[in-house]
């Protein structure tokens, strides 16, 4: 065992010999951001910032913006299928990690 950057006990396995805190489908962030060692899509950050929760509580409201809460609840509970899982399970791990600074710089940009 061991503690990541965010301070959540990892253990180690035959698949994550290497300290790595963030192994996720959704979001494929290493920890030396300069070496990205798995494809990522960065449009799926755009369209986190432009795609709109469809039902529920969060009706309409940017997948950036839905609490933490509500996201780990989901985490649980399973990601919806399809894009709407993965923009969440996306937004879950960009929340987990703390990276919300990289919605914050695009919406920025978007602007």
């Amino acid at each position: 065992m061991y503690l990541c950057k965010n301070k959540r006990k990892v253990k180690k396995t035959l698949h994550n010999h290497q300290p790595e805190c963030r192994l996720s489908p959704y979001l494929i962030i290493p920890n030396n951001m300069e070496q990205p060692t798995g494809a990522f899509n960065p449009q799926i950050l755009q369209e986190l910032i432009t795609t709109r929760m469809p039902y529920g509580k969060y009706k309409g409201s940017p997948i950036c913006d839905i609490p933490e809460h509500y996201l780990v609840w989901y985490q649980q509970k399973g990601f919806p299928p399809g894009k709407l899982g993965v923009l969440m399970g996306t937004m879950y791990e960009i929340r987990l990690n703390g990276l919300e600074f990289l919605i914050t710089k695009l919406r920025q940009m978007m602007r």
